[in-house]
């Protein structure tokens, strides 16, 4: 059974790793295809930090992610605390099922309807677009919070209610007891929620792809328009940077979060 057990495994490993390591080897190649290695170079690490449009669609990218992360963070958790204080179980449910709906919904209905939406704002207005930075950064937020939500709430259920009742009774104000005793419990949710729509914002590519615009570029929608006509070796070095830069901060969380694990345990 651990034998089998290891297998499986190995295979999934090696399944989600294999195209990352052979992108990055061909990252250090000295030719500019993937079709032969014809030896080692940092020419493409080279031309990729000379190359300001790529850096900065990578830093338009990164903010928006960032921001993303926390303003749904802040949203989402604010409809958490929302749909836990409803009193009728149905009023609650017909909220999860609207919120759960978002989150299924397919990605170019939902970029379809954001378009839509900030054409009309721009007809409105009686401007030609407003399609860019703004766009991106309200989409992104918006098809985030359903998900902060769902990160939020089963920690807000999982809070004993004999908490918030002790602090009630010993005169504690609303925002003393939502600030000193909710917060603090459900702070792994929410920065559950912050990871996850960063992560989302930096992996969208349906939504963005109809909402940018007026010059303003996201990495995503950038490979794919390179990937039109033939991604060049830039790409694999970026790849590599950033698949590099993520294992550096999953290896930081994973020691700081052990040390912590061990500091309670004594």
């Amino acid at each position: 059974m651990k034998l089998t057990s290891k297998l499986y495994l190995g295979i999934i490993f090696s399944i989600l790793y294999i195209p990352l390591i052979y992108l990055a080897y061909y990252s250090f190649n000295s030719g500019k295809t993937m079709i032969n290695f014809d030896g080692f170079s940092l020419a493409h690490y080279t031309e990729l930090f000379e190359n300001s449009r790529m850096l900065v669609i990578v830093i338009n990218t990164i903010v928006v992610a960032l921001l993303c992360g926390l303003f749904s963070a802040i949203f989402g958790t604010l409809g958490a605390l929302g749909i836990y204080s409803l009193k009728s179980k149905r009023q609650r449910n017909s909220y999860l099922v609207g919120n759960n709906i978002l989150i299924v919904s397919p990605d170019v209905i939902i970029g379809c309807s954001f378009l839509l939406m900030f054409t009309f704002i721009s007809k409105q207005l009686g401007i030609n677009s407003i399609q860019g930075f703004w766009s991106v950064l309200l989409s992104h937020i918006a098809f985030s919070i359903p998900i902060v939500v769902l990160m939020v709430l089963p920690k807000l259920y999982e809070m004993p209610r004999t908490m918030v009742d002790a602090a009630i009774d010993l005169g504690a104000s609303y925002w003393q007891v939502l600030s000193q005793i909710v917060i603090p419990y459900i702070t792994p949710g929410i920065l559950a929620g912050f990871f996850m729509g960063l992560t989302y914002s930096l992996d969208d590519f349906a939504v963005t792809f109809f909402v940018t615009g007026n010059g303003f570029q996201t990495l995503s929608v950038e490979i794919y328009s390179m990937a039109r006509q033939g991604i060049s070796l830039q790409i694999n070095a970026l790849s590599t940077v950033l698949t590099i830069f993520i294992m550096l901060a999953v290896l930081i969380y994973y020691v700081v979060n052990t040390s912590k694990l061990k500091k309670e345990v004594r």
